[in-house]
């Protein structure tokens, strides 16, 4: 819950000093554009790597070689064991980096890697590993301001020979980090998006864990919506295709016309970071009633505002959704800019993770 230090400015909580705790000295940033960086991979100077082997992590280590070298039978390439994270670090207004939440990233991952019969990584490591590999690359974390964050990429893959159907033996885990433009230049506009005919997900599969054979399915699906001028697709559940599960790469949220919370339920969506941070600041400071449940594809068209969340993107407003012909426009997002209930949820979770509110403990982890 918020502290006694904060006060409200329109409706946001701001700390009452913010800052009392400036950082006197950073370390000399790149020589970057950060108001104009894209969103886009971009070659930083350190990397984390661990490799298990012999049925063991060993201590891990950050390397400055970007290239990776394995077998053509590699378990990866053959039968697509991997599974990965994403999240960000950023630039407070006092000066230091930190990241967000790292602790649900790591648990996500656990998670992901014993559905793929895949060896977890520890997830004390993890968030050490991802504060090894910001730290080292500090240089790249674009200013407070700049728009721009640094995103962090981990994964982890199978990468002994394994030309037999069967988990591999050995595998490596590693972070990259690139510095990212804003998901949005000019700020988040509502988008269209088309109800899929294809499922994003089986029932009782792995829709619940972020592998990356959940996105490659996604992929003919994405460039068939682009092509006929929509920004996504929006999935139905797989058994009875009558229920709003989430996108490609997000879930979704709903803002029914009283202005109260609405977050689809279901087993096959994935446990987003940024969907369960917006719950918290949706009920504990905003005063927003949250209700989470099955969301049926009938009754959509009651909802006054509707997002897609994600790391990329912290809130991406919906204008409309194409069914099939049929357009389900979401009224306060028709304006062509985000409606008034997103906006003070994407202003508040963003202002927690730049440190311009106070968010709760464990939420913002300091790097340096």
């Amino acid at each position: 819950m918020p502290s006694s230090e904060l006060y409200y400015v329109s409706n946001v909580l701001v700390p009452d000093v913010l800052t009392k705790n400036r950082r006197p000295e950073m370390v000399k940033k790149k020589d970057i554009d950060w108001g104009n960086l894209d969103f886009a991979y971009h070659v930083t100077d350190k990397r984390y790597v661990s490799n298990f082997t012999d049925g063991a992590w060993d201590g891990g280590a950050l390397i400055s070689d970007d290239k990776i070298v394995m077998s053509e039978d590699a378990g990866v390439l053959q039968y697509s064991q991997s599974v990965f994270e994403g999240l960000k670090a950023y630039t407070t207004e006092d000066g230091h980096v930190v990241c967000f939440r790292p602790d649900l990233n790591a648990q996500r991952m656990y998670d992901s890697a014993l559905r793929l019969e895949m060896p977890p990584f520890p997830q004390d490591r993890f968030v050490d590993a991802v504060k090894q590999v910001v730290a080292a690359n500090e240089a790249w974390v674009p200013p407070y301001g700049s728009g721009a964050s640094l995103y962090i990429r981990p994964y982890m893959f199978g990468i002994s020979p394994v030309i037999g159907v069967k988990p591999a033996e050995d595998y490596q885990f590693r972070i990259f980090t690139t510095p990212v433009g804003p998901y949005f230049k000019g700020g988040a506009k509502p988008i269209d998006i088309k109800v899929s005919d294809y499922d994003r997900a089986a029932p009782r599969g792995t829709g619940n864990i972020k592998a990356g054979l959940n996105y490659a399915m996604s992929l003919h699906a994405i460039v068939e919506a682009h092509k006929e001028g929509f920004a996504e697709n929006i999935y139905l559940d797989p058994a009875t295709r009558t229920k709003i599960e989430e996108t490609g790469g997000a879930n979704t949220i709903f803002v029914d016309a009283d202005g109260n919370l609405v977050i689809p339920r279901s087993d096959s969506i994935l446990p987003s970071v940024t969907r369960r941070s917006i719950e918290v600041v949706a009920r504990d400071y905003l005063g927003i009633q949250v209700t989470e449940r099955e969301v049926y594809l009938d009754e959509i068209g009651a909802f006054r505002e509707m997002g897609l969340c994600g790391t990329a993107a912290v809130i991406s407003p919906v204008r409309c959704i194409n069914d099939h012909g049929k357009e389900i426009v979401f009224e306060d997002n028709n304006r062509g800019e985000m409606g008034p209930v997103l906006t003070k949820l994407y202003d508040t979770l963003t202002g927690i993770q730049l440190g311009r509110i106070e968010g709760p403990e464990g939420w913002v982890v300091p790097i340096c």
